[in-house]
């Protein structure tokens, strides 16, 4: 063929065209793909079905009136609730929810947007490291620097003790969705002369509000369940608390009381606790939701 000749279109097709080897082996390495995916949701969603739906076999048994309304009964008397304990952790997970959501957002904010590369990174491996840490550890820290100073447990030293456990987390998932923003959002903002306080606020802040909303409920479901750090700091109280400076019942630790007991009417309360905590951190999280979706909708009419 001469240099310059074209090929006629049909022979220009079947070149083009993918043999059947390769057809057939795109077609395998896609159902092989496919099937890993599928197994791997399988792993991760099993389990977890497999404890709620335990959860709910055991603790609903458990569930009724006085379960919300009474105080703990004294040691091997049947029947009490957890009304004490459900309220305390309202209000424990309430006062480091205060603290640390608004410092972590701008923490998150500040790696992000205004911090040299050096410090920002340095930040980020402080973080990176108080993640890794274990809660307990966390829970010390706090006894030593809150609960010694005071001479007492108390719920102040409890919220403290979240805060540190739920700050690193928020920061983290902050910094991150606030990265995913485009940076063109940015500068259009910039360009139409916005100062840049108000273009982070009012379209950085809003593009990445889901994102970060999911973070913090990360950060409250964890704050929520844990029990060693309250155990050094709030303590427990088998009574409604007399003040935010003394000890105050929360639910895990609650539960692991009754969990660890000889009695079988307080395991079947504990598995009700575990269960009642569940849910309110499911409440939390669609209120939440519904919250920023309504603000959203409403936003954009």
């Amino acid at each position: 063929m001469e240099p310059g000749t074209t090929l006629p279109t049909s022979m220009t097709a079947e070149r083009l065209q993918p043999s059947r080897w390769s057809q057939y082996r795109r077609r395998v390495m896609n159902a092989v793909g496919l099937g890993a995916v599928t197994l791997a949701m399988i792993a991760v969603v099993v389990p977890l079905c497999a404890v709620l739906w335990y959860t709910i076999g055991e603790g609903i048994a458990g569930i009724n009136w006085e379960f919300f309304t009474h105080l703990p009964t004294p040691v091997g008397e049947p029947g009490g609730g957890m009304a004490n304990a459900i309220v305390g952790s309202g209000i424990v997970v309430g006062l480091a929810s205060l603290v640390t959501v608004p410092l972590g957002i701008l923490a998150g904010i500040y790696i992000t947007e205004y911090a040299s590369a050096r410090l920002a990174g340095a930040i980020r491996f402080f973080t990176e490291v108080m993640l890794g840490l274990p809660s307990i550890i966390l829970g010390i820290f706090a006894y030593a620097v809150v609960v010694k100073p005071m001479g007492r447990f108390s719920a102040y030293a409890g919220a403290c003790a979240l805060s540190i456990v739920m700050l690193p987390i928020v920061i983290k998932t902050t910094e991150e969705i606030l990265r995913l923003v485009p940076q063109h959002l940015r500068e259009a903002g910039l360009a139409l002369g916005i100062p840049q306080w108000i273009v982070i606020r009012s379209i950085v802040l809003r593009a990445a509000s889901r994102g970060i909303l999911t973070g913090v409920l990360l950060a409250i479901a964890r704050a929520a369940g844990e029990t060693a750090p309250l155990l050094f700091t709030a303590l427990n109280n088998r009574f409604w608390h007399s003040g935010l400076d003394q000890p105050i019942a929360t639910l895990p630790v609650q539960i692991f009381t009754y969990a660890v007991a000889p009695y079988e009417d307080w395991h079947r309360q504990a598995w009700a606790g575990a269960l009642v905590l569940i849910t309110l951190v499911m409440v939390l999280s669609i209120v939440l939701r519904l919250i920023v979706s309504r603000t959203h909708s409403t936003s954009d009419q």
